[in-house]
């Protein structure tokens, strides 16, 4: 028997005698014997440790883990197990029935960066892309650049899953998908093309990280699929200079053939895919991110014709109000910008004046812009700038600005003498700094017309006794040395001086010595022959061997020996050659190949990773790589049907806009739209056979006292028709709800298709409405009665309606909600107020059993929640109708909308002016009503009426837009009535608006609800002065 100290013994192979097969936490081992020592090696290393931890078994897993932990606490190497450990974690764990916990396991699965478990990692990012669930989708998009870049060898099966992910419709993953693609394979322009249009409109639902990434992108893919905007502005002045040039004889063959091609060639037209891009990324010059904002300024900079580039300036403008590092990002484009296209900021100019409380770095930049910026309109306001930044305490600053000076001279050359003059004057300042970068400016400037300031050379050549500064001794120098044939005396007596202290100064200054040195012996030898030689002695035994070079080379080359080369008798063109004057430019002009808002702009050097702008094309490529099959039942979409309905009004025209003037006809569409056929059917049972219809919920019942006699009388003609129909129309349209949710526009536009479209989009909508409970309730919702007056409610007047966001589709994980105030009666329960919500299914996947639960109420306040929803498919849209009785309060009632898998907590606000019912009254009914309510319940506003503000329509259009009220008869032209009720108790609402003189008008509410009359107030005056 072999026994090992940690393991126990298997069994005794007959084939190899003498030794012992055993299992210990290290693995497998066979005990051999060799001069009775026992010697253990692997026969298969932690086979049996995988194998447990492949098992379906939990608890051979469980064992398996209890022995690796084992192994690792007494220090054995177990770094082979690590593929199947991670596998039976993070692979349970990307299982998970929740999001969140699998878009985790795959985020740290992807950052475990050993290259063993690459196999896995590339399934479980398969695996994600295919993910309901768009956050978990998002994490594989960036999952991808971390598995590329552990291993490259991966990439064909990346692309592939960046394919795919690149045709997701959610905005959740968008800019992680076009972040991967930049990083594996921003080559493949090819998988861009049949997203480009739905990458352009997702644009401004993306976060703001992922807006600057697609941006960026789509500003490279532009650059290789469209035409230059601007090319035929440039064709332009050339055929017009040539033109100019070519009408005379002597023009070439050549010429004129170039004039004829330009000729033919096709004016340039703008492709709509170009514009889209264009139109799409507009609106982003307001985002409140800096990084936008400037994304879409290098793409209008780079793309857009010059027409149109002006808009980015403003914005641009507006983020200098912004953090200073956000100003010098900033203003570090601008200064590119402002070279090519000076006139975009010029408006601007003064935005770019500095501040004592900016850091150094943006007073330079912003020094910069206004020196582009100069012309010879704006330099005088410029110039008068620059002369207060000279006596700043910022001697950097004060450098930069007289540099400034010197580019405005150089590019202007009106004010040249102007700059001159002060630069000049600057070298009577105290501080040695400012005069020495005087003295560096001046002689740039001077070597434009050295001749006619000979007397600026004079003065400063006196300034060598007390400038130190070397670079502008050595400046004076050169100055003289350069023209020392305008300054005949003075120059070899500032020889003489230099020659004295030539040991002790800097080795700029020494060089120049030399070089003065020689010119002088070459111009004036007479008087300097002995100086020459006495500083070429001196230069010969000095420490820089720069000098000792220099001393040789002039010496052999001024001083004629016999050992002198053919190079002598040319001493005098190489020394006193006439040289050019400097061309004093932006330093940023060499930035100009980068593109802006990138690392490599802002450091002037190529960065890692940094991808060169493509040059536009010759001629544009084919435009049908974008195009992309739209299947039938996609082309009309929710979010285009929900756009058409706030954009109109919550009736069409036709319908009027009071109450009051309704049709029959038009009136009971109009609430079987709202309250749906099961609940008229029901209302209808309330009631004998023999009782009229237009008693229940026939528009009759809302119409006011003054409505004309002809109408009734259409009325009463269309209501054999109804009544002819009988039953038959109830039961036909109980089974059906499509009308519910839609506007009489609609289904107008519905009746001119055709039968089977019709019957498409009907199976198409969903529409869920809460069926009545109490009949004695739909009587009440029709009459209030308080202080022994009934007082019938009547339609309100509608305009556009108002839609608020109950949950928003990123919150809700696909699934948006909106909800508005119908500002109908709730049949069920005449105190409380019709919310109607719309559910949108924004996802891939169908939504079941969306539902209202566990509301959190104040004291008093009620919700009749909807019907439950039990499916609603993807891209469709759902409409139902909840009542809330709010109490007479704005407190929000406060709810979970949920799922088959989520809850969302969500709550519904209400403005003051929702909270009441339009009643009509009489002018002696309102007037005995308001004399009971005066004291603390009559509030009365002084306010000023605008201009836009003063008609009849517009006051009563302004005043029902804040608050659900009718208005009352009124004799006076000058003054406006409205009454309401409350919803929840009844109480009177009364509000009057009376015009003074002027534009001043006097606002009174009165009523017993003191808290609702201040609010009211305050909602209406905002309406009428806004």
């Amino acid at each position: 028997m072999f026994y090992h100290p940690c393991g126990r013994l298997l069994s005794c192979p007959s084939k190899y005698p003498g030794s012992a097969l055993f299992d210990c936490p290290s693995g497998i081992y066979q005990l051999c014997f060799c001069d009775n020592k026992p010697l253990p090696f692997f026969l298969c290393r932690h086979d049996d440790l995988k194998e447990m931890l492949d098992s379906n078994k939990d608890s051979l897993k469980l064992e398996a883990m209890k022995r690796i932990v084992a192994m690792i606490a007494r220090g054995k190497n177990a770094s082979d197990l690590f593929p199947a450990v991670v596998k039976n974690v993070a692979c349970k764990n990307i299982e998970d029935p929740n999001q969140l916990i699998r878009a985790s396991a795959l985020r740290v699965l992807s950052s475990i960066r050993v290259p063993i478990i690459v196999p896995i990692m590339m399934l479980a990012i398969k695996e994600a892309a295919s993910d309901m669930s768009p956050y978990v989708r998002k994490t594989a998009a960036h999952a991808i650049p971390k598995l590329y870049s552990l291993d490259s060898d991966q990439k064909d099966q990346l692309i592939e899953v960046i394919e795919k992910l690149l045709a997701d419709k959610t905005t959740l993953v968008a800019g992680s998908v076009v972040m991967a693609f930049e990083e594996v394979c921003p080559e493949r322009i090819d998988l861009i093309h049949k997203n480009y249009r739905k990458l352009c409109n997702l644009l401004i639902d993306v976060e703001e990280w992922g807006q600057v990434v697609i941006i960026n992108m789509l500003t490279r893919y532009a650059r290789t699929q469209f035409l230059s905007p601007n090319q035929n502005e440039s064709l332009l002045e050339e055929s017009a200079e040539k033109a100019f040039y070519g009408s005379e004889e002597e023009d070439s063959k050549e010429d004129k053939a170039e004039q004829a091609s330009l000729a033919k060639r096709k004016p340039y037209v703008m492709d709509p895919d170009h514009r889209l891009l264009l139109r799409n990324t507009k609106p982003l010059l307001q985002s409140r991110n800096a990084a936008v904002v400037m994304s879409v300024a290098q793409l209008y900079f780079h793309l857009a014709p010059k027409a149109e580039v002006g808009v980015i300036a403003k914005a641009l403008v507006r983020l200098l109000r912004s953090h200073s590092e956000v100003q010098y990002v900033v203003l570090q484009n601008v200064a590119t910008m402002s070279i090519k296209r000076r006139g975009m900021f010029e408006p601007y100019l003064k935005s770019f004046y500095i501040r004592s409380t900016d850091p150094t770095q943006i007073k330079i930049l912003k020094l910069e812009v206004l020196t582009n910026l100069a012309n010879e309109t704006n330099i005088s306001t410029i110039l008068r700038e620059f002369q207060t930044y000279i006596r700043s305490m910022d001697k950097d600053f004060v450098a930069a600005t007289i540099q400034a000076i010197g580019r405005c001279a150089t590019n202007i050359g009106k004010v040249r003498d102007t700059c001159l003059n002060g630069l000049v004057q600057l070298l009577s300042n105290r501080d040695e700094l400012v005069v020495a970068e005087s003295v560096v400016v001046i002689k740039k400037l001077l070597q434009m017309q050295p001749s006619q300031h000979s007397e600026i050379i004079k003065h400063m050549a006196k300034l060598t006794d007390n400038i130190q500064v070397p670079m502008a001794r050595a400046s004076i120098l050169w100055l003289i040395g350069e023209y020392c044939e305008h300054v005949p005396k003075i120059a070899p007596d500032v020889l003489r001086k230099m020659a004295k202290s030539f040991t002790s100064e800097e080795d700029i200054v020494k060089l120049q010595v030399i070089n003065l040195a020689a010119k002088l012996y070459l111009t004036n030898s007479k008087q300097s022959k002995l100086l020459t030689q006495y500083v070429l002695n001196l230069a010969k035994y000095d420490q820089n061997y720069d000098i000792r070079d220099r001393a040789r080379f002039i010496r052999q080359l001024i001083v004629p020996t016999e050992k002198s080369g053919a190079l002598s008798k040319y001493a005098k063109k190489l020394f006193l050659a006439q040289k050019p004057a400097p061309i004093l430019e932006s330093s940023f002009k060499e930035r100009e190949h980068f593109q802006l808002g990138s690392l490599s702009h802002l450091l002037n050097a190529k960065a890692v990773g940094y991808q060169e702008l493509p040059d536009w094309p010759s001629e544009a490529p084919d435009p049908s790589v974008r195009n992309v099959e739209v299947p039938e039942w996609t082309k009309c979409t929710s979010r285009e049907k929900r756009k058409e309905k706030v954009e109109k009004p919550f009736y069409s025209d036709s319908e009027g806009e009071s109450g009051a003037t309704e049709s029959a006809d038009s009136g009971e569409r109009r609430w079987r739209g709202f309250l749906g056929s099961n609940v008229i059917a029901n209302c209808q049972n309330i009631f004998p056979p023999e009782t009229p219809k237009r008693n229940v919920l026939s528009p009759d019942l809302f119409l006011s006292d003054h409505t004309s006699e002809g109408e009734q009388e259409k009325t009463k003609k269309k209501q054999p028709l109804q009544e002819g129909k009988g039953g038959s129309e109830s039961s036909s349209e109980e089974g059906s709800l499509t009308e519910s949710s839609s506007s009489e526009s609609e289904s107008g536009s519905e009746a001119e298709e055709s039968p089977p479209e019709k019957e498409a989009k009907k199976k198409k909508a969903v529409s869920g409405l809460m069926p009545c409970q109490a009949n004695n309730d739909i009587v009440g919702c029709c009459r209030i009665s308080c202080n022994n007056n009934i007082f019938t409610i009547i339609s309100p007047v509608f305009g556009a309606v108002k839609t608020y966001e109950l949950l928003h589709r990123m919150t809700g994980e696909g699934l948006s909600v909106e909800y508005y105030f119908s500002r109908q009666p709730f049949p069920p329960d005449s105190r409380m107020v019709a919310v109607q919500i719309q559910i949108s299914n924004n996802t891939a996947a169908e939504v079941k059993n969306i539902r209202v639960s566990e509301p959190k109420l104040l004291s008093g306040m009620r919700v009749q929640e909807f019907q439950e929803i039990e499916t609603l498919p993807p891209g469709e849209t759902v409409n139902v109708v909840m009542g809330i009785d709010f109490c007479d309060s704005t407190q929000a009632a406060s709810f979970q909308l949920c799922t088959h898998t989520r809850q969302f907590y969500v709550s519904i606000q209400p403005p003051v002016g929702e909270l009441m019912a339009p009643v009509f009254m009489s002018e002696n009914e309102f007037k005995r009503e308001q004399g009971k309510l005066t004291g603390m319940s009559e509030i009365t506003e002084k306010l000023t009426l605008p201009d836009k503000c003063q008609s009849d329509h517009v006051i009563v259009q302004q005043v029902t837009a804040a608050a659900n009220v009718s208005r009352v008869p009124c004799g006076s032209d000058k003054e406006y009535r409205f009454a309401a009720k409350t919803v929840s108790s009844g109480s009177l609402i009364l509000v009057t608006l009376e015009k003074k003189t002027g534009n001043v008008a006097h606002l009174t509410i009165n009523s017993e609800k003191m808290l609702i009359g201040t609010m009211l107030v305050k909602d209406i005056i905002h309406s009428l002065t806004q």
